[in-house]
This record gives structure tokens, sequence and C-alpha cells, in this order.
């Protein structure tokens, strides 16, 4: 399932484009709403970059714009944004909600317990793409983990 013309107009300004090169030299960039929908196809599914269907550009562009995106913040804000909007429109159904976990016993000597102070979680596009799954319960309940 690819954004609707409604979800790309929110995302649309969100994009920060390059300008082209004034010498006219190099390759066009792939349209960004066709990267996107790459993008959220790997998202959704949890497929490795190399078995990106045909139908999206190439996973390297894909996987390319999805590390820009990421490192310029991007990313996140597209996230939020949609998260936002399913919201706001009553779109998220919060009957049944999954995570997956991994589960590791302690090693030995380790502390039986640890104080919650102590612990701090970073929170980041994941947990945010998560968000856009989850409801606002998920939310106030990630909210003590929030870094300071």
């Amino acid at each position: 399932m690819d954004l609707t013309s409604a979800q790309w107009d929110i995302l649309k300004p969100l994009m920060i484009e390059p300008d082209p090169r004034e010498d006219g030299k190099g390759r066009p960039r792939t349209d960004a709403r066709s990267i996107l929908n790459g993008i959220l196809w790997i998202l959704r599914t949890g497929a490795q970059w190399k078995d990106l269907p045909d139908r999206y550009p190439s996973y390297q562009t894909c996987h390319r714009r999805f590390q820009e995106w990421n490192r310029n913040g991007t990313m996140r804000k597209m996230i939020c944004s949609l998260a936002k909007d399913l919201r706001k429109r009553g779109e998220i159904d919060i009957e049944e909600s999954f995570i997956d976990g991994t589960f590791v016993p302690a090693k030995k000597g380790a502390p039986r317990s640890v104080k919650q102070s102590v612990v701090r979680v970073q929170r980041s596009w994941q947990s945010e793409t998560v968000m856009v799954f989850l409801s606002p319960f998920a939310q106030k309940m990630l909210r003590p983990m929030k870094s300071r």
C-alpha cells in the first residue's frame, strides 16, 4: 500500500531536496514519493533492502535516501506527521498491538534489579515508526523512557 495523495500532501513540505547542479552534470534525483513508498514498504514488511520489489526505485537508492533522511531528521518528522494525521482522523486502532522482543537471561553475578532512574532508552526513528501503528496509550507508556 503506497501513500495516498492526502498523505503525500502532508509530507511533501518536509522534504529537503538539494538544488540541481549548476553545471548540469550528474543523474537527476529519483522522485522522493516513490522512494518513500519503497522505504515504507521495507519498514512495514521487515524485509531486507535487497528484497524491495521492482515497482520501487532500486534498493540502493531507497537505502541511501533513507540514511540521508535519517541523518538530517526528515524521516523522524515524516513519521511523526503521519502518526499525528492518523491520530487526528481516529484511524489508529489499538485493539491488537504486538511488540517483538528478545529476552536473554542475566549472566551470573549480574545485579537482580536495576533502578528505574538508571535505565535510559534513546528514542529513535524505529520507536516513532512503531507509534504510527500504536495508540496514544503506548506513547504514555514510553514517555518515562525518554532520555534527558
